[in-house]
Order: C-alpha cells, then sequence, then structure tokens
C-alpha cells in the first residue's frame, strides 16, 4: 500500500485552483471561447510542475585531488581524484588532534596534564610550537600547538604521551582510521612530516570523513581550530589557514604543506544554516589553496541547501490495525533526517510510504512497520524504515473475532 503524504504545497495550491476552474457551472465553461479556455487549462497544468533547478557545472579546481561535502548529511557535492591516496604533510595532525580528544572524552586524558617534552620531540623540525627539551607542557597547550601552530614538536609530544612512543601513536591512527571508514589512510608518523623513506596517505575523502567526526564528536573543542593565533613560550604566530581572516564564514580547520604533498587545506565554513567541508590537496601556493576552497564553498552555498526533512519521532501517517486492543497506529520516523538538495526546491520533494495493506497486532514500539521514500524530480533523495510509534496490544477473543469477520466481509463484498 502506497500512500503519498509530502506532495509540495504550491504544487497543491494551483491544483486547487485548476479544480476550481474545471467545476465552473457548464453553461460557464459553455461562454467561455474553447481556445481560452484550453490555454488557460495547458498555463493551469504547466504552473503545476515546480521549475527545475538551474544548477551549472562545478567550478575549475586547480588541485591533485578535492572533494567538497554537507557536513550534516555527508552528501557529496563535488569530488575529483577524492580516493587517490597522497601524502597529506600536516593534515595529519587532525587525527593527532582528534585522538587526543577522544583521549580526553573517554577519561584517559584531562587538559590540565602536564606533558614531558622528550629530545626527540624537540629536535623536530619544520613548523614548531618551541617547546623546551624536558619541559613540561599542558595537554591544552599543546593541542594549541598541534592545530594552530602546527607544531611538529608538540604532535610528537603528544604521541608520546598517549601511547608511550610515535610509532605506538601511529598504530593507533591507523586503528582510528580503520572505525572512521578511511579505506585510503595509512600513517607513520602523528606530524606528517616527510622523509625520504616513508610519509603519511590519506585521500580528500578520508580527510571529509575525519573533519566531518571531528566537528560532530567534538563539538567542545572544534572551536580552537577558529582561533587566529596562539602565544607560548613568548613567540606569537598566526593560523595558517589565511581563510579565517578573510571570509567570516570559516571557522576551521588545518593546512597543509611538503615537497611531496604541495599545499593543502581542509576548510570548513557555516552559512544560512548549511555547513560545509572541502578538502584540496596538491595545489601550487598558499594562496591558491585558499582561492580553490573558496570556489568550492562559493559553489556549495550558492546551489545548495540542507534542508530538515524531518524531526525526530515525527509521525508521517496513520493506518488501520486489526485485532488489536488499539484501532490504529501511528507510523513515522525516530531520528532526525536532513537532506541535501538544490536550493529553493524544498517543496518540489515529494514523499510515499510503502506498508502493508493489512496490518495485524500486536505491535512493538519502534517495529519497523514499512519505508518511506523521498523523491525530488523522479531522484531519491530519502529512503528509511518507518515504524510503529506505539505498542499495539493484542486484542481479546472478541475483539480478534469481529476483525476477522469485517475483513472476511470486506474481502468477499470489498
Amino acid at each position: 500500500m502506497f500512500l503519498t503524504i509530502g506532495k509540495a504545497v504550491k504544487r497543491m495550491d494551483i491544483f486547487m485552483r485548476f479544480q476550481t476552474i474545471i467545476s465552473f457551472p457548464k453553461m460557464i465553461r459553455k461562454s467561455l471561447p474553447w481556445v481560452i479556455f484550453l490555454t488557460c487549462l495547458t498555463l493551469m497544468v504547466n504552473l503545476s510542475v515546480a521549475a527545475p533547478a538551474i544548477i551549472p557545472r562545478p567550478p575549475e579546481i586547480a588541485a591533485t585531488s578535492y572533494i567538497l561535502i554537507d557536513a550534516v548529511t555527508g552528501e557529496i557535492i563535488v569530488e575529483e581524484n577524492a580516493d587517490e591516496a597522497l601524502p597529506p604533510a600536516s593534515l595529519t595532525k587532525i587525527m593527532t588532534a582528534y585522538i587526543a580528544v577522544e583521549e580526553i572524552m573517554n577519561g584517559n586524558l584531562s587538559l590540565s596534564d602536564q606533558v614531558h617534552i622528550s629530545e626527540k620531540a624537540w629536535r623536530m623540525e619544520g613548523s614548531k610550537m618551541f617547546v623546551g627539551v624536558n619541559s613540561q607542557v599542558s595537554v591544552e597547550d599543546l593541542l594549541r600547538g598541534i592545530i594552530i601552530q602546527s607544531g611538529n614538536d608538540a604532535s610528537v609530544a603528544i604521541a608520546e604521551h598517549i601511547a608511550g612512543s610515535e610509532d605506538a601513536f601511529a598504530d593507533m591512527m591507523n586503528q582510528y582510521s580503520e572505525v572512521l571508514g578511511m579505506s585510503s589512510s595509512f600513517f607513520m608518523n602523528s606530524s606528517g612530516l616527510d622523509t625520504e623513506v616513508y610519509y603519511n596517505t590519506m585521500s580528500a575523502r578520508d580527510l571529509s570523513i575525519l573533519a566531518q567526526a571531528t566537528i560532530s564528536r567534538h563539538a567542545d573543542y572544534y572551536p580552537i581550530y577558529a582561533e587566529r593565533e596562539f602565544t607560548y613560550n613568548d613567540i606569537r604566530q598566526t593560523n595558517r589557514n589565511s581563510l579565517l581572516f578573510r571570509d567570516r564564514n570559516v571557522d576551521g580547520m588545518k593546512t597543509g604543506w611538503t615537497d611531496a604533498a604541495g599545499y593543502c587545506l581542509v576548510a570548513s565554513a557555516e552559512r544560512d544554516g548549511m555547513r560545509l567541508i572541502s578538502v584540496v590537496m596538491g595545489t601550487a601556493s598558499e594562496e591558491s589553496r585558499a582561492i580553490e576552497t573558496q570556489k568550492l564553498m562559493t559553489y556549495g552555498f550558492r546551489y545548495f541547501e540542507t534542508h530538515k526533512l524531518y524531526d525526530a519521532n515525527q509521525v508521517l501517517t496513520n493506518v488501520p490495525v486489526w485485532s488489536g486492543r488499539g484501532s490504529a497506529v501511528d507510523l513515522g520516523i525516530k531520528n532526525e533526517v536532513f537532506v541535501t538538495i538544490p536550493r529553493g526546491q524544498a517543496q518540489s520533494m515529494e514523499a510515499t510510504v510503502d506498508v502493508d495493506e493489512i496490518i495485524y497486532a500486536p505491535l512493538a514500539d519502534g517495529q519497523i512497520m514499512g519505508v518511506v521514500n523521498v523523491t525530488l524530480d523522479e531522484d531519491t533523495v530519502f529512503q528509511g524504515n518507518i515504524v510503529a510509534m506505539q505498542e499495539i496490544e493484542r486484542g481479546g477473543i472478541l475483539k480478534r473475532f469481529i476483525d476477522w469477520l469485517t475483513l472476511l466481509i470486506s474481502s468477499v463484498f470489498g
């Protein structure tokens, strides 16, 4: 049994006007010239179909690999070579920070813990937080050193503190990568610093997955990625993400550069209730990675939107129940549902519910009863289970007999 439950409001309004026209008294209709009548009729039918969204092709992006996703739905808006495993340079540090925050959330670490700085951490080359050898530095300061200053020394220090050695921490990184579904990533160090012998690998898709997990799981810590500067040891360093200084919608995340990786950037921005995550890898310069990222963000925000389709525990329909103590049951969605759609097309979506024609008790609260399909221009934008929103116990013998008899009569004379 299919039940249409989500007709667009605009289409229904026009349909009502159309019905008004064709229900005029016969003598009035006969008095209208047929040409005018048919023209009006055709116009109303054409208006009843929402204008399709006109979306230009995505911009050309000067990068080896890139991806743009909706941070809420995970919907991919644009991608190119997104599964290619590439050296990520300091984008590696997003995973390093992710594990540190997970350790804090699991109670194994706290922001106030003091971390001993080994000689290995102190001697790290490249971008540095400038921690002193054999000094004690708080986890909170190291997190900022990793995220804002992109400190290789801070990365090694936190890795050694959490896992005992950087090699052991790299093993943790690979395990977390597997749990998150990052299928094209492999880690050998915590900083992303390349050597002649080895370097880490990550794909643009994996980085978008990691960024999405960071934003959703670590909401209390994510604001660190938006901080524009951090001073440690009287050395003030600005955040290397230049978009934080030129686009008010951007609030993270991380830059990277090595000879092997080129210039890379993972960025996230929020505008008008929509959050996007972009990843560009292998661009030619610092300016290029910012420009190419802005191209992706502009395209995503201009032509797409995040639409809340259903609230948690939203009832979609009510259907009869036979042989139960109750005569009907509400069917609905347990969790919130968001979809990514072309901007301005929300009212053109239609939903159908597919459930059994005859439903018998008993029913458990939350029992899967069927499927809801939401389409836009014949494309499926959401498909999910609908469930019973309350328990319906089995009825007594008399109730079951009456319902059985009713159904029998209905089948014979229906």
